[in-house]
């Protein structure tokens, strides 16, 4: 009796599960923070409890400029996807504030002690969407990378289950020891998909920052996706205006069946 035929499950047939945007695409380059892991939030959390201690300490000389920091429109518009110096120099410049090595090194610490405690206490979770889609681009031979300005990632990744989902990790440990610039210069990006053996301009790169779009654009990578979380009113349009191709409110929008925008 013949035996059934067992489906075809080689690369190629995989790559059928993607979103016909990716399925040109040798490598795929995520972001962290808001891209796999539901982290972002938790940096935006740590980042408004440090700011506006130093606001109420230190309240700007306008009154107009003494606002609290807001989680959504400052922490993407002055911090989301760049190191924690530059993040804290960005938005107390934003608010007038001299920006002294030392105090922006002491308002950056304060927010890397408050993330460290959230993190301890309430751990981070992997998006399923996005779980969803670094599966389906193994399956399909696709190299993938993580790659973030945190020195936390790997942590982060471990404590979500999807560490081993990734062929590379560049954290930003590797950034300082590399000496790479940080968003939206696109070394960070570069360097990742060079430990993948793929040129730039045939991967992809996945970011929710403005800062980390704009990188990809700048490293000339064939695919720029920006990931609109937040799905505001213009969120998905800043995005586009910084350098994504397309944005998806969730990667599970590049399966197959899925219609990113």
């Amino acid at each position: 009796m013949r035996r059934p035929r067992s489906p075809d499950t080689s690369p190629e047939a995989s790559r059928a599960a993607l979103a016909p945007v990716l399925r040109d695409v040798r490598a795929v380059v995520f972001d962290t923070d808001g891209v796999i892991t539901d982290s972002a939030r938790v940096h935006a959390a740590a980042w408004k409890e440090a700011f506006d201690a130093f606001l109420r300490a230190h309240p700007p000389e306008d009154p107009g400029l003494r606002r609290p920091f807001d989680e959504r429109d400052d922490y993407l518009r002055h911090v989301d996807g760049k190191s924690r110096l530059d993040g804290a120099e960005a938005f107390l410049a934003a608010r007038g504030i001299e920006t002294s090595a030392e105090t922006v090194r002491a308002v950056a610490a304060d927010k890397e002690r408050l993330f460290t405690q959230r993190l301890r206490e309430h751990g981070v979770d992997a998006y399923p969407g996005t779980v969803r889609l670094v599966k389906a681009l193994r399956a399909a031979g696709v190299p993938r990378a993580a790659a973030s300005a945190s020195r936390h990632a790997g942590e982060l990744l471990d404590r979500a289950g999807v560490l081993d989902l990734f062929d590379a990790l560049v954290d930003g440990g590797e950034a300082a020891r590399l000496d790479l610039p940080g968003k939206p210069e696109p070394d960070l990006f570069l360097e990742a998909v060079r430990r993948l053996g793929v040129p730039a301009d045939r991967a992809a790169v996945v970011e929710d920052a403005l800062a980390g779009v704009e990188a990809g654009r700048r490293g000339g990578f064939a695919l720029v996706v920006g990931v609109d979380r937040a799905a505001g009113a213009d969120t998905g349009a800043r995005l586009l205006r910084h350098g994504a191709d397309i944005v998806v409110h969730d990667l599970g929008e590049l399966c197959a069946g899925g219609a990113p925008k």
